[in-house]
């Protein structure tokens, strides 16, 4: 996996938490459910890539 997945899969991560924050805040569930969804999606793809690195070397 490249750095730059990497760090797309940790920006979409970052985007996620913010939303989920913001929706906190402004009392928006839709807003909250949407953010955990984005940062939930990054980090299960994160995984996925991390478990291919192994079985490719």
């Amino acid at each position: 996996m490249s750095a730059m997945d990497k760090l797309k899969n940790k920006a979409e991560q970052l985007k996620g938490a913010a939303k989920e924050r913001m929706g906190d805040r402004t009392d928006n569930e839709r807003e909250r459910a949407e953010g955990a969804m984005q940062r939930s999606q990054a980090k299960a793809k994160q995984a996925g890539q991390n478990v291919k690195e192994k079985f490719d070397r």
